[in-house]
């Protein structure tokens, strides 16, 4: 990997970044559960069905969420089932570190109320 952020750098940089924003993360979390309509996911999760559908769009977009068509819906899922080993793996490294995400000053919880 180029410490530069280079080619073999880029592809992952965007993957994180993608699993970044809160909203996206809440719709991987939730379909790791099972598919979803859009309805089920903007009940479930509290959030507006145009949030819901533009990040569903993104996460399209990048190859990690797909949908099939049943009459006029449309059911989402995760398009990779690695990402649930990836999302698995997360968990484990913040139980092992603790506070110590939440309380770092560049991109924990004391940063998104700085900024």
């Amino acid at each position: 990997m180029a410490i530069d952020g280079g080619p073999g750098l880029s592809p992952a940089v965007a993957l994180f970044r993608s699993l970044g924003e809160p909203a996206r993360l809440a719709i991987l979390q939730r379909l790791a559960a099972g598919e979803a309509r859009v309805v089920d996911l903007t009940g479930e999760l509290g959030l507006a069905q145009s949030t819901v559908s533009k990040h569903l769009a993104c996460l399209r977009d990048c190859g990690l969420v797909g949908y099939r068509a049943e009459g006029r819906q449309s059911f989402y899922a995760l398009a990779r089932p690695e990402l649930l080993d990836l999302l698995r793996s997360a968990e484990r490294v913040l139980a092992a570190t603790g506070d110590a995400v939440a309380l770092c000053p560049v991109y924990g919880d004391a940063a998104a109320v700085g900024s």
